[in-house]
């Protein structure tokens, strides 16, 4: 049987002053998280994000999947021994879970590797008041929801899971290369009756796919010394 994957997201944010360190200084830093980075993903799913223009509060994500949440744990640890991250905050994180849908059966039990240019990410709470309603019935209003999604065949989603694990209930990840498709699902989305039900689903990051060399580099518009 297939296992389950922690999955988490992790949001980095640079102290401005770092952009006016040394070139030098700065390739060092940068060299050392893609080590911490590098050992990871040799054997992990690692994803690497630019939100440098599209948020103001937060410059990159990674994204990264192991089947044990010690195996995350060690990766955040050794990545907090760089020199970049003395000089970053993480304002948002996310940690999440995979397992299978109530509601579907194309779900899946690993975030797959990356194939779009955009990831748009957000933390997604339900009401109480759909918990309270009968499992047919939370189904019945699922398919509508499900049947929207089909419309859309260019965004493809990754849905993973964090009751108990993390403050949302469920953490969901669309990708596509057309921000406007994505756009007009979210609004068309709106008008479904599973759409009463939602609680929170902020904050929303439009997440811009790159090489984790390219990500880096746009954090100070400089190429990896």
């Amino acid at each position: 049987m297939p296992s389950r994957h922690i999955v988490k997201f992790t949001f980095l944010q640079l102290d401005p002053a770092w952009r006016r360190l040394p070139a030098e200084e700065r390739a060092e830093h940068k060299q050392e998280f893609m080590a911490a980075c590098n050992d990871f993903a040799d054997g992990h799913l690692l994803r690497s994000f630019s939100t440098v223009g599209t948020r103001g509060d937060c410059d990159m994500l990674l994204l990264s999947q192991a089947q044990n949440l010690e195996r995350i744990h060690e990766f955040h640890v050794v990545l907090n021994q760089s020199g970049l991250m003395k000089w970053a905050t993480i304002p948002y994180s996310y940690l999440a879970m995979t397992k299978e849908s109530e509601y579907s059966d194309e779900s899946r039990l690993e975030v797959r590797e990356g194939h779009s240019k955009y990831l748009f990410v957000y933390p997604f709470v339900k009401t109480r008041a759909w918990y309270a309603l009968p499992a047919d019935e939370r189904w019945r209003i699922m398919q509508e929801h499900i049947e929207v999604g089909r419309e859309f065949p260019k965004v493809d989603l990754n849905t993973s899971y964090s009751f108990g694990l993390d403050d949302q209930e469920f953490v969901v990840a669309f990708e596509t290369n057309e921000p406007s498709t994505f756009l007009d699902l979210v609004q068309r989305l709106r008008t479904t009756e599973s759409a009463l039900y939602t609680l929170r689903d902020t904050p929303t990051f439009t997440c811009v796919a790159g090489a984790l060399e390219r990500v880096l580099g746009s954090l100070d518009g400089e190429p990896i010394g």
